[in-house]
């Protein structure tokens, strides 16, 4: 989800070539070849700048992962509450035919005025509104009505918090959408800075390639939980990036997704956003790492796993692919902590 190396190198080699402006305020980036254009941006401007945006990315994505899993148990909660008012919906009904006996019995006895004829609307709402009526019946009934009304109110209170529950997070959810989107667009503009180079300029840049590689087969062990967990990451080389994703390889991944079902894969329920998985798990030394340890980076916006030899597998951003990689470079540099489930 960061800047890997090979994208940094890239900068560095193509950035001086080209003649931008950077309107740091919008954000806006302008592409020019006239004499009076403003003076290209330093390599370091650039590189802060590309940080800067996939940082401001990863804290989207870790925070859409999260509204996305509460918008899951939303859904599960509503479809039991859902399945709870059938079944009280259906004991209402009972009641209610129960109870327009009793009202007809009073009202023929002259003991019951004629606003009974809003205990046969049906609507619990309107029954609660007017349950005083109630009152008026028959005593011998008392315990079956407070037990029919007490229902009815809790039901109607879960329901409604459960739609406003539903509703908050469902705009949050568009929020971030947008803001991802937003960032998107910007990220593009600087990748369309980069393909206008020239052909002999890609060629340069190219000559010094490099970064993760997108194929490796693990040979270690699968006997311990660590193990499986770095199996599967392992497994999961070359799959897309994936923006919120949480597998399998087609969508794809995101960095904290991705570390979240390879401990799912050894049988560990870990958090899924990066900031709870490294705050809630054990900590580590970084200078004595395991194969499996989760490793945080840029304030913990970003995680990958450790696999051993001094390299990591990760999801790293949009319009990348799940990569082994060197603990070197960006990720060394931005290395803050390290967990183990």
């Amino acid at each position: 989800m960061h800047t890997p190396p090979s994208v940094q190198r890239i900068v560095r080699q193509r950035v001086a070539a080209v003649t931008v402006t950077v309107f740091a305020a919008g954000l806006l980036i302008g592409v020019t070849g006239s004499a009076g254009a403003a003076p290209a941006p330093t390599v370091s401007q650039v590189q802060a700048k590309l940080r800067s945006l996939q940082t401001k990315s990863d804290q989207l994505d870790q925070q859409y992962g999260k509204v996305k899993q509460q918008w899951q148990a939303t859904k599960q909660r509503l479809t039991l509450i859902n399945k709870e008012i059938a079944k009280e919906s259906a004991r209402f009904a009972g009641l209610r035919q129960q109870i327009d006996l009793i009202a007809v019995r009073d009202y023929e006895e002259g003991n019951l005025n004629s606003s009974i004829a809003l205990l046969t609307s049906g609507k619990p709402q309107q029954i609660l509104d007017q349950s005083s009526i109630l009152q008026e019946l028959s005593s011998t009934d008392d315990f079956r009505i407070g037990q029919f009304l007490d229902a009815t109110k809790q039901l109607r209170d879960t329901q409604l918090a459960e739609q406003r529950t539903k509703a908050g997070i469902g705009q949050l959810y568009r929020s971030l959408q947008k803001r991802k989107a937003a960032l998107d667009k910007l990220q593009s503009k600087y990748q369309a800075l980069l393909n206008s180079l020239q052909p002999a300029q890609r060629v340069a840049a190219a000559a010094g390639g490099g970064g993760g590689s997108t194929s490796g087969t693990y040979t270690g062990t699968t006997s311990t939980q660590a193990g499986k967990a770095v199996a599967y990451a392992y497994s999961k080389l070359g799959c897309p990036y994936l923006y919120g994703g949480t597998g399998p390889c087609n969508p794809g991944f995101d960095c904290s997704g991705l570390t979240m079902e390879a401990w799912a894969a050894a049988g560990v329920s870990i958090p899924r956003d990066s900031y709870s998985q490294e705050s809630s798990l054990p900590q580590v030394s970084t200078s004595n790492l395991q194969p499996g340890d989760i490793l945080g980076f840029a304030g913990n916006s970003h995680v990958g796993i450790y696999v051993g030899g001094g390299k990591l597998i990760d999801a790293p951003h949009t319009g990348s692919s799940v990569q082994l990689v060197a603990l070197s470079g960006w990720y060394a540099s931005e290395l803050d902590e390290a967990v183990r489930p």
